[in-house]
């Protein structure tokens, strides 16, 4: 208004003599003024400072408070519907326990969260939710390094803890089911609830939570981790879990006390261990999509989480596992095949050599086999994971 009442007092010092011309020449400029005064202050001066506020406050909220009733489905914008933008939550799950007392966990996790930040790329409206399973003192550690690692994060993120006493006390009834069958013994590694919880994710998330990817600490990215649940597309009808099969003959011993190995005696010719492509050799649960909706809504697959039924496919394949849920997946994956996705091995490229030099070396290739480009490396069994 000031720049009008300036322009109006010039005006009124204009003598009769002036130029006509002069006249016209600045009302023209204050027409001009008036214009992108009054016409343009709405749209270019308030919106764009909005924007980039919005912008600011949001590129990356740190918090734990994070709204789990999104998935990773596209849902309408929150603050951008004026624009006509979509939002989407992608969730990912890792376990993360004791690691405040392991070196070496500490270091698989700084491996596995620095090429996972540096190659993820998502779209605006995207929101990456990182969920951790953690006991209080590993929840601390993971809150300081997490401050390092996401500091150069270019994708907005939240991240959320899960205390993992009160998940596996919810989840008591089927955890002991799985530990009769698929632990090595009270105190072993793989023995505790944690690694049991994936079976059931589906009873711990909220209904409106319908899709999750759930992976291991000692995996490095080399390829955007959203990239991953477009996998989710390709789930056939039944489909419950995505998961990559295991690269070693781990349950392919004909000798032994634990896994197939009584089966495969008694069933020569079974395809129970083989390597593919004819062959089932199990799974490895390092990385696994979990389609939570469907997971909810098969009869079947929660008939098979019931405590007999565990027993009795257990019992019909003599099975004695040590590997918490992968075995699980296995055992019912030889049985119902349909409730899996094969997720490309590329996407879990494990790295362990183990049974090489243990008694397979001639048969090893046949397993360990990868013919797709490497998405994910798994360091499995503090396998050496390659430079870039």
């Amino acid at each position: 208004m000031s720049a009008l009442r300036r322009a109006c007092r010039v005006l009124a010092r204009v003598g009769t003599g002036r130029s006509y011309q002069f006249v016209l020449l600045l009302a023209g400029s204050m027409a001009v003024v008036a214009f992108y005064y009054f016409g343009s202050e709405k749209h270019n001066f308030s919106s764009t400072t909005k924007r980039i506020k919005q912008t600011r406050a949001s590129h990356n909220s740190n918090r734990n408070d994070a709204d789990l009733t999104a998935d990773w489905e596209t849902h309408p914008g929150e603050e951008d519907n004026e624009a006509g933008a979509e939002k989407r939550h992608y969730h990912l799950l890792m376990m993360f326990t004791k690691v405040d007392k392991s070196r070496s966990l500490q270091d698989k996790f700084r491996v596995a969260m620095l090429s996972m930040v540096k190659h993820a790329r998502f779209l605006e409206g995207e929101k990456l939710l990182l969920h951790f399973v953690s006991d209080q003192a590993s929840r601390e550690l993971a809150e300081k390094m997490l401050q390092e690692f996401l500091t150069d994060a270019t994708f907005k993120y939240e991240v959320v803890f899960h205390d993992v006493g009160a998940l596996t006390r919810s989840l008591a009834p089927i955890v002991e089911a799985m530990q009769k069958h698929f632990s090595a013994g009270s105190g072993a590694y793989y023995s505790d609830a944690i690694f049991f919880l994936s079976v059931a994710m589906h009873r711990i998330m909220p209904e409106a939570l319908t899709h999750m990817v759930q992976l291991d600490l000692d995996l490095k990215y080399r390829t955007n981790i959203r990239d991953l649940f477009q996998e989710f597309d390709h789930f056939a009808a039944g489909a419950v879990i995505g998961i990559a099969r295991e690269m070693q003959p781990v349950y392919s011993m004909l000798t032994g006390r634990h896994t197939f190995w009584q089966y495969r005696k008694e069933n020569p010719g079974t395809p129970v261990g083989e390597p593919p492509p004819e062959g089932q050799p199990g799974f490895n649960s390092g990385v696994m999509l979990l389609h939570l909706a469907a997971m909810r809504a098969s009869p079947l697959y929660n008939q098979l989480l019931q405590p007999h039924h565990v027993g009795r496919l257990a019992q019909h394949y003599h099975f004695r596992g040590h590997l918490g849920d992968q075995d699980f997946f296995t055992m019912v994956g030889m049985e119902h095949p349909h409730l899996f996705y094969s997720l490309p091995c590329g996407w879990n490229r494990q790295l362990c050599t183990w049974w090489r030099e243990h008694g397979y070396a001639e048969v090893f290739p046949l397993y360990y086999r990868c013919d797709t480009p490497v998405f994910i490396y798994h360091g499995n069994c503090n396998s050496v994971i390659p430079h870039d």
